[in-house]
Order: structure tokens, then sequence, then C-alpha cells
């Protein structure tokens, strides 16, 4: 009999029998340790405990204490989800449900579904949920398993596609309902503490437009009750601060039908709001010696074959026939900035070389995936790219590091780093990869960076330091990031003169300091609640007259503020609903002047945070104002 080397996360090895499943692994370890497992993770897959082991690998042994056993509970919970939709309408075809970061969905086929549907699916599941049913793994031939889904297209198609030669195919059973899948699963359905359906919508079947539309249905689930009723809290809290919500009420953006999807359209307090951001990181751009150019929006192909973006994005690029040749949309700026530097010959005095642009991309991201600001079909990154020496590259991404750090404390933001590496589909040597992936390691541990590693997550050319926010959801977004480079220097034969006047490949250093204005824009949004900073304020003062005797008073206050955003409101209502309107729309000050104030020549200041101060001299809010919009504070201080 063959054996396997299992290898356990402390570096200890067990030998094994060929077919041996993961269960053995734990019995093996111990008695307790095989009754308390629910899966496993090999070479970090998670996997079912009845996984055969056929090859050496690294196990991992999930148990209810492992971080893990949510993401399997979930799963349990999405076939509960399933087999509740089947008992209330038995018409639908069932096709994948798979576990989420904050829960599950289950996306099925000829049923449609409205919010009484939703409450009847919910009172079954939880049926299913108190009826504690078995969960067991069952397994029928490949022949078996096809006859089963006669009927069913899709889930025939994943047998002859994510399934294709396998025999015997892996069923879950639970009570009277069974389902394709591979698991992991818990025990019994009564493990779940908490089941929420919580909303349905459209999606692709394969995630491809082109395919049949079928209704998902979203849920989440919990060890306890407790855990559910703390995350729909957390939920509702999101909601309220949810970025579409807010920029309509603000007047920022829309992203009307007419247009087409994933194109927002910014209005002029949203396009306020983004000036601002683009001034200040063209201010940080120029301090650190980076120079403005600009790029169109449309390129040959032979640009992007030339890059290896063709080969490696074309599925998420917009083509264009244009006489006979082919152009696409620029999905990233990165290569007409390659094609700049090319253009002139270059020095290793001259480098580091530095471009910036607040440059228009493009992507075709499925329509199912598109959400307000979040992800779009045509997006800003404030773009920079540096051309260095290799002897400079930890310097700069250092000099990089440091000013990404900067703009996120402007915003009081918090993050998380992470290091990501070589995806599946990339281009390069493993050489460039090894070293350039040692290089950003080497940066992070110098700076005591506290990061996670993101295996096969990193650009196609390149590893990255990411940046990554975190919203009142809990679901991740990127931001900032900074990527390295070997591949696509040498693709456009960039090169200048080395101090020995031999011609040398510079590296490629990509940085945004935001990301993408769009998802900045959404998660500074949601952070702020819609109460911008001052200095990013659509509306930075409102000038409110007690009556209309007080206008022209008010309107030579405006004068005085001609350097901020002041609007006065002249609307006929008493000053307690102007003072309401102005709190409501966010607005960070207010000047209440009446016959006291007109007469003293002086104003009264009132936040947003409703402090207040009496009698104050123009000059001295002018001051004020002036202070706290040049340093960017976060919040109005002026009452304080």
């Amino acid at each position: 009999m063959s054996t396997v080397t299992v290898t356990l996360p402390d570096g200890s090895t067990l030998e094994m029998e060929s077919g041996a499943t993961v269960e053995d692994v734990a019995f093996e370890i111990g008695p307790g340790l095989g009754r308390d497992t629910v899966a496993g993770k090999v070479d970090g897959e998670l996997v079912s405990k009845e996984t055969p082991l056929t090859e050496d690998a690294e196990i991992e042994i999930v148990t209810d204490q492992s971080d893990e056993y949510l993401d399997v509970l979930r799963h349990t919970a999405a076939h509960v989800l399933a087999q509740a939709i089947l008992r209330n309408h038995p018409e639908a075809k069932l096709t994948i449900g798979p576990y989420t970061d904050t829960g599950f969905y289950y996306d099925v086929a000829d049923v449609e579904l409205d919010a009484d549907d939703l409450a009847e699916i919910q009172d079954e599941a939880e049926d299913i949920v108190e009826s504690d049913f078995d969960v067991e793994m069952v397994e029928y031939s490949r022949e078996e398993a096809l006859e089963t889904y006669a009927d069913n297209e899709y889930k025939r198609d994943i047998l002859e596609t994510e399934a294709a030669g396998e025999d015997p195919v892996s069923f879950y059973q639970q009570g009277d309902f069974e389902d394709l899948c591979k698991g992991p699963h818990v025990e019994s359905t009564g493990e779940i503490g908490g089941f929420e359906v919580l909303e349905t919508s459209a999606a692709y079947w394969r995630g491809d437009e082109e395919n049949d539309t079928l209704t998902r249905v979203y849920g989440t689930a919990f060890p306890t009750e407790s855990g559910l009723e703390e995350f729909l809290e957390m939920r509702a809290e999101a909601e309220e601060r949810d970025h579409r919500r807010i920029g309509n009420e603000m007047d920022l953006f829309s992203i009307p039908d007419v247009t087409g999807p994933g194109l927002p359209l910014y209005h002029p307090n949203g396009k306020t709001v983004l000036r601002e951001l683009s001034e200040y990181v063209h201010e940080l751009n120029r301090e650190m010696d980076y120079e403005e150019v600009e790029t169109p929006h449309l390129f040959r192909t032979e640009l992007w074959k030339q890059s290896g973006h063709y080969d490696n994005y074309v599925d998420d690029m917009f083509l264009l026939d244009v006489n006979d040749e082919e152009y696409g949309l620029k999905p990233m700026n990165c290569p007409g900035h390659a094609t700049i530097f090319e253009q002139e010959s270059w020095s290793y005095r001259d480098l580091p070389v530095r471009y910036f642009e607040d440059g228009k991309v493009y992507r075709k991201e499925q329509r199912g995936e598109l959400s307000g600001l979040s992800r779009v079909w045509a997006f800003t990154i404030d773009d920079g790219h540096v051309f260095a020496r290799a002897d400079q590259i930890e310097q700069e991404v250092r000099r990089i590091m440091d000013l990404i750090s900067e703009v996120l404390d402007t915003f009081d933001l918090d993050y998380e780093v992470a290091l990501a590496t070589r995806p599946e589909k990339s281009v390069g040597s493993d050489e460039i990869w090894e070293q350039s992936e040692q290089q950003l390691r080497d940066v992070l541990d110098e700076q005591n960076v506290d990061y996670d590693l993101e295996p096969g997550d990193g650009a196609f050319y390149g590893p990255k330091i990411d940046f990554g926010f975190e919203d009142a959801l809990g679901r991740k977004w990127d931001g900032p990031t900074v990527q390295l480079d070997f591949n696509m220097p040498e693709r456009f034969d960039l090169e200048y003169a080395g101090s020995d006047n031999e011609a040398h490949q510079p590296v490629m250093i990509h940085r945004a300091l935001y990301g993408s204005y769009e998802r900045f824009f959404m998660v500074l949004i949601e952070h702020y609640n819609g109460r911008f900073p001052t200095w990013l304020a659509p509306e930075q003062v409102r000038i409110l007259p007690v009556t209309d005797d007080n206008l022209g008073y008010a309107h030579r206050v405006k004068n005085e503020l001609d350097d901020f955003r002041v609007e006065v409101e002249d609307r006929d209502w008493t000053v307690g609903r102007k003072i309401q309107q102005a709190h409501d729309d966010n607005v960070p000050y207010m000047l209440v002047l009446g016959d006291d104030e007109e007469e003293a020549d002086t104003v009264s200041v009132r936040d947003r945070k409703e402090q207040e101060r009496n009698d104050v001299e123009l000059e001295t809010f002018l001051e004020h104002l002036e202070g706290e919009v040049g340093e960017k504070r976060t919040e109005p201080d002026f009452a304080e």
C-alpha cells in the first residue's frame, strides 16, 4: 500500500495510507480532534472531511473553533435556503449556492420571487433548521447523477464541466433534500443558530450576460442568534450609510438607465468633491517630483498586445473596429506612460523618472456586478508610474508607502495592508517574480508593517502591496496600491544609459494614492455618512438670514467669504426650518444673521454638530475657516 506524507500546521509530518481522508488524519492526531472535525484545508483549499488524500499535502483540521467554520456553516445554510425554496416553489431549478464573506446565496431558474415569497421561504428555512436534519454525503455514479438532473440543464452543465470525468459524484442530503455538491458541510441543520433571508437580485448563469437570467436569493447565517442580530444591526447601519442613497440625497451623482450601466454622471456637488480630491493629490504629486502627463482614452490594440493586456485582459476590454483596424478603450494607463518614457533617451542620472495622470479607464465588468460607484465601467485612476534603477526600488517604494499613509491619515481611514503575489495568469520569468516579491516583502518588513499575504492576487505583470478598506458591513474594498513591474519595461524595450555607458532596463513601479476616484469617493461617502470635512464639502457655509430684512447683510457676509463655497438661504422659511434643512444637507457651518448680528456687524456660528457661538467677529470666523480648510481637518471645530 502506497503512502502519502501529511504536513501539519506546526511543521510535523504524518505518514498515511494513500486514500486516507482528512478525518482519518484528524483521528490519527487524536480521537478528540477526530470527533470534532468538521472539514479540512488541503494545501490551503477548504474541503470536506471525507476528502481522500492521494498526494503529499499540507493539512489543517477545521473544527467549530476554526475561522473557516463559519464558511462551512454558511455552505450548509445555502442548502437550507435551496430546500426551503423548493418546498414553496417546486418548479424552481437549482443552479449554484456558494458561501460568501458575509453569508451565502443560491441562484435559481424558472421562478421570480417577491418580498412575500421571501417571508415564506424564511419560515420554511427556520423549520428546516429546527428539524435538525443530519447532513450526509452520498455518492452516485456519474450516470445516476446525470439521470437525477435530466430536467435541470444547469446541474448537467456542472457535471459536464466542473465535475467532468468524476465517477462517483458526491451529493449531500438533509431530510428529503439532496444537492450535487463537493462540500464541506456541518453535521446537521440544527447547528445553524441564526438564519436570515436577505434579498433577491438578478444574476446570469456562469456570470455571463449572454446566458440565462437567474434569480439570486441572498441570505446569511451564524452559529448563534446573537451573531445574526449583531450582523443585522451592522447591516442596517450600512444601509443608512449606503453611498447610493446619500449620493441621491446630496445630489452628488447618478447612473441613469439612458446613459448605460456603470457610467456615472457627476453632478455639480459631486464634481466639487472630486475636484478637491484631485487638487489635493496633484499637490502631493508635485511635491514628490512627479510630472503630469496625459494619454488618450483609445489606442490601437497593438499597444495592448505589446503590453500583455490583450492576452490577459481582453475579455474585460471594450473593443472597436475603426476602418478595419481594431482599437480598444484603455483598461489601464500604464502602457501609455511606458510609451512616453520610451520616446526619449535617458541617463542613469535622470532616474527615477516619475509621471502621474488622472486617467479615465474602461473595464467591461459583468452587469450583475455593477453597483453604484463601487463597480463601474468607466472610472478614473490617480495613476503614477516611476521608472527607476534597480538600486532605487526600495527607496521609491518606501516614499510611495509614506505618501499613501499620509493620504489615508488625512481622511482618518482605517485600512489593512496585503502583499499580493503571482497569479496563475501572468507574464514574466520565475526569477523576476521571486525577485520583485522579495523586494516588496523587504520594504514591508523594514517598516514594520502588519500585512496579510494574498497568494495569486497580484497583477498579471507583477506583485503588489494593496491597501484595503472595510466598510460598515465588513465588506473589503481595494484602495491605494504599489506594484513592481519588470515585465512591461522588457516588452517596451525601455532603456537608460548606465554609468558604464551600457544600456540597462529600468524597473516600472505602478502606484495609485486613492486607487480609483470612484471607489475612493464611495468609501468616503459611507465613511463620513455624507458629512464631509469642511475642505471637501460641496457647500461649506450656509448663511441663514432670520428675516428678509437681513438678506442684504447676508449677501455682504457672503462676499467676505468669497474664497469658500457659501450659499444664502433666501427661502421664506422660519429660522428653525432653515437650520434643520442645513443640518439635513450636512453643511458644516451655518451663520445665523438677525437684527442683532447686523447691528453689531457680527455672526452667530452654528455647526452641524449643533454647537453654537454668538457675537462672533466675521474676521475671527474667516481666520478659523482658512485654518480648518488649509489643514484639512476632518470635523468642524469652531464651536469647541
